[in-house]
């Protein structure tokens, strides 16, 4: 397993609190719990940062956590890492194309290691449907505590109730103002019948100085919360 130098772009302090309260709540859903599928119904929603951001916190309260990059067709996970070395990913490892263990990267965050996604196969719902996957996923779970997988817009593509089939649990990530209840709702769906436990959702990108929840936390909590929590998590 080689070591690479991850950047994972820093969060403001409110921010670092909303997603020690996700972790927090993630970590009441059971210890049963550990291979988790992330996706949205559009892209743009903030479903990635999510996810990076999520492993991290997870991995900074002492969690062993692997992040595996699954959006084959359009991953941003490199970019955001400012990863600039060629690396394996996941779709070279799910093609035969190299070991797994050469597809694992340890990284400057401890207790985290990734899997990048690769370069776009064509055809990349049937390796992520692929024996291979499964196997990968079961094992995993028996050295890290969680695996966060952040997945294609389901929405967009069907990857995401391929990949929520063999794990613990999903969540959606919403944007808040872009997404209509009617489609949420279809998405919802989607991963019921993918089989696998919606372990709740995400709203993201909330506009703190428009809606009342937000004043009456503000209040509360003053410097922990406010309109900068969820800025970061637009991208």
């Amino acid at each position: 397993m080689e070591s690479i130098e991850v950047k994972i772009p820093p969060l403001d302090r409110r921010t670092e609190e909303a997603f020690k309260t996700l972790r927090t709540n993630l970590q009441f859903c059971g210890k049963d719990v550990k291979s988790i599928a992330l996706t949205s119904c559009t892209p743009n929603e903030g479903k990635s940062s999510v996810s990076l951001q999520l492993a991290r916190s997870l991995s900074e309260n002492g969690k062993r956590v692997l992040f595996i990059d699954a959006d084959l067709r359009k991953s941003v996970i490199l970019s955001r890492c400012q990863v600039s070395q060629t690396v394996k990913g996941l779709s070279h490892y799910l093609s035969g194309q190299c070991a797994f263990t050469d597809a694992v990267y340890m990284t400057n965050v401890k207790n985290l290691h990734m899997i990048f996604a690769g370069p776009v196969p064509p055809n990349p719902a049937e390796l992520l449907g692929s024996n291979a996957f499964k196997i990968v996923i079961e094992k995993m779970k028996t050295v890290y505590d969680y695996i966060i997988i952040d997945t294609p817009p389901l929405g967009s593509v069907i990857d995401a109730a391929v990949i929520a089939n063999e794990c613990d649990g999903s969540i959606l990530v919403v944007k808040s103002g872009e997404i209509s209840r009617r489609f949420a709702r279809k998405i919802v769906d989607q991963l019921r019948m993918a089989d696998c436990p919606i372990l709740g959702a995400i709203l993201n990108s909330v506009d703190m100085k428009k809606n009342s929840y937000g004043n009456y936390y503000g209040k509360y909590y003053g410097k922990y919360y406010g309109q900068e929590v969820d800025k970061y998590l637009e991208g």
